[in-house]
């Protein structure tokens, strides 16, 4: 049986591009590399600035900052995949809400993690939309709904090595299949990554016909 699909997960389909920045951390030599969308995303021109870990929290919304330091250093720690919804303000002094996924590499020779990488996502248009329309409990529910649901897409993207819109497509997949709301899949992967849960756990949240990609 399908399960049926909210408004908000209905809006998923309403074409809101979200800008989407690659990045790059190497954990022995503390540098980073971005995309020219990820400079964007902060409000730079492409090449501007060296992005550094510093400068990174630095434009970090003061009441989110210890939390995202948190997470960059379990996920150095660890390696396993991870997200997070903060708020930045970028270099034009605007505030935007951004959702970063990532994941740890091992060095080969040595297994050490040896860099983290991921994407930065920019959900501001989404996040102002909601906004706008009332500031009743319906429409904060609504945008905490959508909240994780893209950051589970981003976490699906990330462990499948697929584009959004397919990672989007499991989410409704194994909502069909296990009977539960697309929202509630996606909380489920959400609070896996965020609870330490491996690629694996990830995987295994999903139907049972989605698979690991082969290598």
């Amino acid at each position: 049986m399908n399960v049926e699909p909210s408004e908000i997960e209905r809006a998923l389909t309403l074409g809101i591009n979200h800008l989407v920045g690659r990045y790059r951390y190497e954990l022995a030599t503390q540098r980073w590399w971005w995309s020219d969308e990820t400079y964007q995303i902060h409000g730079f021109e492409p090449g501007e600035v060296v992005p550094t870990t510093k400068l990174i929290l630095a434009h970090k919304h003061p009441d989110d900052r210890v939390r995202v330091s948190r997470v960059l250093k379990t996920a150095a720690a660890t390696g396993e995949p991870f997200s997070s919804v903060h708020r930045v303000m970028d270099a034009r002094g605007a505030e935007r809400t951004l959702t970063v996924v990532g994941q740890g590499r091992r060095d080969p020779a040595t297994h050490q993690i040896c860099e983290l990488v991921g994407y930065f996502v920019d959900i501001s248009a989404t996040v102002q939309a909601l906004a706008s329309q009332a500031a009743s409990e319906s429409i904060r529910a609504s945008a905490a709904t959508r909240a994780s649901i893209e950051q589970a897409k981003g976490i699906i993207a990330f462990v499948l090595g697929v584009e959004p819109a397919e990672a989007f497509e499991r989410l409704r997949v194994t909502s069909n299949e296990t009977n539960v709301a697309v929202r509630d899949v996606a909380r489920e992967i959400v609070d896996l990554t965020s609870t330490g849960g491996s690629t694996a756990d990830v995987l295994a949240a999903l139907a049972p016909q989605v698979r690991e990609p082969q290598l």
